[in-house]
């Protein structure tokens, strides 16, 4: 009955007109993430179906940023939600601490490693992408300690880059609003200037027996979607290199597919020593993040063979949140979406530099399947986001200065061009013409 009860709720919450009328307690109880404190309004959503969303109201909505960065296979997959039900009914799961694991555990983290492009790769898994980000310059610091430099503790990252809000994440961040007001953060955690290598080279020769490693985004997406420019990873790879130091690409949202390859390290052409990921490992179904790490780190820990890995999470090797990722993964594979990135992209960004053309735009960037397009400095781009809300389609605002988008990796070529002529017709309305 208890059960009955709990399911009916459930279903009330997602399908009844008015959930303030149903559970008056709850209301205004959730304090959402980079939201006001004092909003007390928010658009409901409740269904979503390919790269289409509607809210309580039965309003449609195209989806232009995959949820945040994520939803790669689109929403309602129910073959996802039913692999995890199955799962669940079976064992939801047990914790991986020693001496435990799961197949599904096994399964996903062996997946990924062959989908990496780091040789003999193992992965740590977890929870989220922040989680994935703190681990991974633990384990960065911890490598040096277990090969004997335990003065190797700087991490290096970069301006514009976003890396979660964990404690490390974000301090390594290179967004400084994203900073104020926490305290203290981690120490021995600098930024260098985006895209100025010679600023990087010089830092890592005058520090060089103290770097740890350098944390990079092969796309900086949150920071406003900024691609490296060309042969910018592959000096990182050869700074490295040369210093000693660990390569980290957070690879949160460049991952799975967003680039036109299973990884943005693939793309690029850049194999780094360690990557974070997240987010469309599961398309956003179930919370799974990880870091893959090679010889270079695995060397190290594994040298004695008594050493314990002090460190994890209690989901780490969830088993109903790897059962999600294998079933997502099997769709991007049996779908090949891999292959429509580029097709996304190109119709994509074609529509925004005629924009730019005419005016309406003062710049296009973007790789694969996600873009940003740059304001005009009369033009705010919270307002173009909140006028493109009403007219149906969700983007997501960059300060006041860029509109990002990171359609499902299922968005039609008609959807597409929805979202260009929403976009034209709002800058229009707004006198960017």
């Amino acid at each position: 009955m208890i059960l009955t009860d709990a399911a009916s709720q459930v279903r009330a919450v997602v399908t009844n007109a008015s959930l303030a009328t149903k559970f008056p307690h709850m209301t205004g109880a959730f304090l959402h993430p980079f939201a006001r404190p004092a909003r007390d309004s928010f658009i409901e959503l409740v269904r979503g179906e390919g790269s289409l969303l509607w809210d309580r109201d039965g309003n449609e909505y195209i989806d232009a940023m995959a949820s945040l960065w994520y939803c790669n296979v689109g929403h309602g997959r129910t073959e996802i939600a039913d692999a995890v039900a199955t799962h669940m009914s079976q064992l939801e799961t047990y914790s991986c601490f020693d001496p435990f694991t799961n197949p599904m555990a096994d399964a996903i983290a062996e997946r990924v490693a062959d989908l990496s492009p780091i040789d003999s790769a193992r992965v740590f898994l977890c929870g989220s992408g922040s989680e994935s980000i703190d681990t991974a310059m633990k384990l960065a610091r911890l490598t040096h300690v277990q090969a004997g430099h335990p003065e190797r503790t700087l991490i290096i990252s970069r301006m514009l880059g976003y890396h979660g809000t964990n404690y490390g994440g974000t301090t390594a961040q290179g967004l400084p609003p994203n900073k104020e007001g926490w305290g203290p953060l981690v120490p021995e955690v600098v930024q260098v200037p985006s895209d100025d290598i010679e600023a990087l080279a010089t830092l890592m020769a005058e520090r060089s027996h103290e770097i740890a490693a350098v944390l990079s985004e092969p796309v900086q997406g949150a920071g406003g979607v900024w691609p490296a420019e060309e042969g910018y990873l592959q000096s990182l790879r050869r700074l490295c290199d040369q210093h000693g130091a660990l390569l980290i690409f957070d690879e949160v949202i460049t991952g799975f597919g967003r680039l036109g390859e299973w990884f943005g390290s693939i793309h690029y052409g850049v194999t780094p020593d360690i990557i974070t990921f997240a987010k469309a490992v599961t398309s956003g179904y179930q919370p799974l993040g990880g870091v893959i790490v090679g010889p270079a780190v695995t060397g190290p820990l594994e040298s004695d063979p008594n050493y314990v890995l002090k460190t994890g999470y209690t989901y780490s090797g969830h088993a109903s949140v790897a059962a999600a990722g294998m079933v997502n993964l099997d769709i991007i594979e049996r779908e090949n979406l891999l292959s429509h990135a580029n097709r996304i992209g190109d119709r994509l960004s074609t529509g925004l530099r005629a924009m730019q053309s005419d005016g309406q735009i003062a710049e296009v960037r973007g790789v694969g399947a996600v873009w940003a397009a740059g304001m005009r400095p009369d033009i705010n781009a919270m307002e173009v986001r909140d006028h493109l809300l009403k007219a149906g389609v969700i983007v997501r605002a960059i300060a006041d200065h860029s509109c990002t988008f990171c359609p499902p990796l299922v968005t039609t070529d008609e959807q597409i061009d929805r979202v260009v002529d929403a976009m034209s017709s709002v800058l229009t309305s707004l006198g960017a013409n």
